[in-house]
């Protein structure tokens, strides 16, 4: 994966001229689409998480959804996952009829959406502190 504080500074000009918003999005969304496009979840019928959060060229206004509309689209994912994981959990608490494996993989998926979604919020805070110290 490259650099993403590097193409942060790449794109300099594009958040000066743009605002914070579209230059940020744009310069974030290019790097961190390879790491999050993978998305979580498994292939045997279970639901797939996928984070896709746009093409990363910095344009705004090509008609696709915003970074924050994306970024809260992922969000609600990960909070779905893990409401269904504890539903699960307490379904079979109760003794309702589930498998112990679905409630183990229900846990598990939720567990890694949500440190996808805590790296995520690392770099974008990381790539946002560099940004800060630039304009000093």
């Amino acid at each position: 994966m490259s650099d993403p504080i590097g193409a942060i500074s790449s794109r300099l000009g594009a958040l000066q001229g743009g605002g914070l918003t579209g230059g940020l999005a744009g310069g974030l969304t290019g790097d961190l689409k390879g790491a999050l496009s993978g998305g979580v979840g498994g292939t045997d019928g279970a639901k797939r998480y996928t984070f896709d959060i746009g093409k990363g060229d910095g344009t705004a206004g090509t008609g696709g959804p915003s970074f924050g509309d994306t970024l809260t689209k992922a969000i609600n994912q990960v909070s779905e996952a893990q409401d269904t994981s504890s539903d699960l959990v307490q379904r079979f608490m109760r003794g309702d009829p589930v498998e112990l494996h679905q409630v183990m993989a229900a846990s598990e998926e939720a567990g890694i959406a949500l440190e996808v979604m805590i790296e995520l919020r690392n770099k974008v805070t990381e790539a946002y502190r560099t940004l800060i110290n630039m304009q000093s």
